[in-house]
């Protein structure tokens, strides 16, 4: 089972080396001559920072340069902090360690609100790109943005850090005794989930872990209350449209964008959706999965219905052809956590970047240690935004974890090729280039590179082994989509108000509904809260990422198998050891978020509009078997 949704970056909300997750900073006042102000006084406990001199002239160029370098020293201060706090708390969940989180955060929540304010004194000041690059960014770099009034800040801070933490801590059963066998975490009940045949065992472990979510509820009210109160204080209406401004067009044009998108792919989803209810219907009786219906959410193998490779050995199309999972081989060549890791770095390498540090290998966190809580959700950090790179995972020796790897490597080595650049440009182009460069890179993992590394024995050429690999494919990447989607415009409605907190759980599942064809096992109230089983949600990660990266990926990984010279179908292309694809590939890491996006797709892909062309190339394979074996069936919900 894939890593729920492509992991987040980070642990804490409100400390995303990535996409400036949770909360951005504020800089030292700047007077009009564009010199610090020395009477510009930053409070102890509130962050709060005089801006431009109100009385002043319209501000100049050099003003505007002046005010993003001291915006740049200020927020690599404050922002390092955060992040240090935030992977002392991943790997130690503790009170103490979430409050040093909370109070990190409360000081950048406060400079952020200020800074963006300061930033708008600069509107239609004529200054050199970069400043004026840098400039938009801070305007849309929180994802957190705090309320003017101190204590509702502090409040937020406090509230964010809670819902974070309840979720890393989370267990259900009968924890009467914490450390007792009754009592089960989030891995136990992702164990049932993805290996259990029991149709009561897996609805018992659906319903178990979600109970842990109602208590969260309140608190996600009133924190989406005062996330909406910071977001209007800094001139936008809701958080939600905060979110959608980031994407080098208006809040608007983005919902269309996804949409677009979205109706690319929708018709292999619906055909893929209604291949996998005949396959289950088949297994647990057309009672339980009815023939045109919704499939039940707990029979997918994925605690959250996301993704469903787990449900790949009851809908093996070829069952005569080579199993395409490495598991076995790694246990075999005595993988342990370490060469797993190493052997992802290598991949890398043969592009022609750089060996990771010493310091990822010293620092990093690869084993759930013994005797404390910590978030087992990989994610990849550089903890200093100085090339401290890292991952936190609990890894298991197996294909799943290889693979996944790979794609958190990714992140790392695009922090590796930006962290010289100023702090708001350390970021993907946008925040679906990040999680699309590790994704993109998990594609070249393939039967042949697997083979080479001495983990398949054999490969067939037989096209019944690539309907076979499409579908375990297919299974992760195409059955993501509608959630990838669904997550956001949930979040999206709450913000505006659309969504009422007396109807969060019913309009979850309709969301869920419409775009998924996934329905709850079993009758849900708005006692539940089932948005909060979801890492994302108490988190507070915006989940738009994960549906772009799947689409980039693909755009990623076509580009870069033509600069590789690959011939033949897109599918069965790996760019291992290509130093022409991987020069590309560091030209688009390199600019980070210096440019809009469009930029950043045109130097990798050759075009500024994301397609989801590639990806159904990709899959081409699989469509054709998918329309074949949904014959006479009545597809979609």
């Amino acid at each position: 089972m894939r890593k729920p949704s492509s992991p987040p970056l980070v642990l804490a909300a409100l400390a995303s080396s990535l996409v400036l997750l949770g909360c951005s900073q504020k800089p030292a006042g700047a007077k009009a001559d564009g010199k610090a102000d020395p009477q510009a006084k930053t409070d102890a406990k509130s962050g709060e920072t005089a801006a431009v001199d109100a009385g002043a002239d319209k501000p100049t160029p050099e003003q505007a340069k002046a005010f993003v370098t001291e915006v740049d020293a200020k927020l690599r201060e404050l922002w390092t902090a955060e992040s240090k706090a935030a992977w002392t708390n991943a790997t130690d969940i503790t009170d103490e360690h979430a409050a040093a989180v909370a109070a990190a955060s409360e000081q950048s929540m406060a400079y952020i609100g200020q800074a963006i304010k300061d930033a708008r004194e600069f509107d239609g000041v004529e200054a050199d790109p970069d400043t004026l690059r840098q400039l938009h960014l801070l305007k849309v770099a929180t994802t957190l943005p705090a309320p003017n009034d101190p204590a509702k800040r502090k409040e937020l801070a406090e509230t964010a850090t809670k819902l974070d933490s309840m979720y890393g801590s989370a267990k259900w059963g009968d924890c009467s005794d914490p450390r007792g066998p009754a009592c089960k975490d989030m891995g136990q009940a992702m164990e049932i989930i993805s290996s259990s045949d029991d149709y009561d065992e897996l609805l018992a472990a659906w319903e178990g872990w979600r109970t842990v979510a109602p208590p969260m509820r309140p608190l996600y009210q009133r924190f989406a209350e005062l996330g909406n109160e910071g977001a209007r204080d800094i001139g936008y209406k809701d958080v939600g449209e905060l979110w959608r401004s980031g994407y080098d067009m208006t809040p608007a044009e983005f919902e269309a964008e996804m949409e677009r998108l979205w109706q690319q792919v929708k018709p292999l989803y619906t055909q893929l959706h209604c291949h996998a209810r005949a396959k289950l219907g088949e297994k647990y009786g057309v009672d339980k999965v009815p023939a045109d219906g919704m499939i039940p959410a707990h029979l997918v193998g994925n605690l959250w219905a996301q993704e469903w490779p787990n449900i790949y050995d009851d809908m093996i199309p070829y069952k005569d052809q080579p199993s395409i999972d490495v598991t076995e081989g790694l246990k075999k060549a005595k993988f342990d956590e370490h060469k797993m890791v190493k052997t992802a770095e290598g991949f890398f390498v043969s592009l022609g970047m750089d060996p990771l540090p010493d310091s990822f290998w010293e620092r990093s966190l690869f084993v759930q240690p013994e005797g404390r809580d910590v978030q087992c959700h990989a994610s990849a950090w550089d903890v200093d935004y100085n090339n401290d790179l890292r991952i936190k995972m609990c890894i298991k020796i197996d294909m799943e974890d290889f693979v996944t790897i790979h794609h958190e490597l990714g992140h790392n080595y695009y922090y590796q090729n930006y962290y010289t650049k100023p702090m708001l440009f350390q970021a993907g182009a946008n925040d679906g280039f990040h999680e699309g460069i590790g994704d993109t890179l998990a594609l070249s993992v393939t039967p042949a590179y697997l083979q080479s590394m001495g983990l398949l024995s054999e490969i067939s050429e037989d096209p019944k082994a690539v309907i076979n690999k499409q579908l375990a494919d297919g299974l992760e990447k195409i059955a993501f989509l509608p959630f990838g989607l669904l997550i956001d415009r949930w979040r999206w409605g709450v913000f505006s108000g659309e969504i009422k907190p007396e109807e969060y759980n019913a309009a979850w599942w309709k969301l869920r509904n419409e775009y998924q064809g996934v329905a709850a096992p079993v009758e849900r109230s708005e006692a539940d809260f089932d948005p909060g089983a979801k890492y994302h949600i108490p988190a507070n990660t915006p989940y738009a990422r994960y549906f772009l990266a799947r689409i980039l990926q693909f755009q990623f990984h076509k580009a870069l198998c033509d600069a590789a010279g690959h011939e033949g179908p897109l599918h069965t292309c790996s760019i291992y050891g290509s130093k022409e694809a991987g020069k590309k590939l560091k030209a688009m890491l390199a600019m980070g978020a210096s440019q809009p996006w469009p930029a950043a797709l045109e130097a990798i892909a050759g075009t500024r509009k994301m397609d989801a062309g590639p990806m159904l190339e990709y899959f081409e394979p699989l469509q054709e078997y998918l329309s074949q074996e949904n014959q006479g069936r009545t597809c979609g919900w």
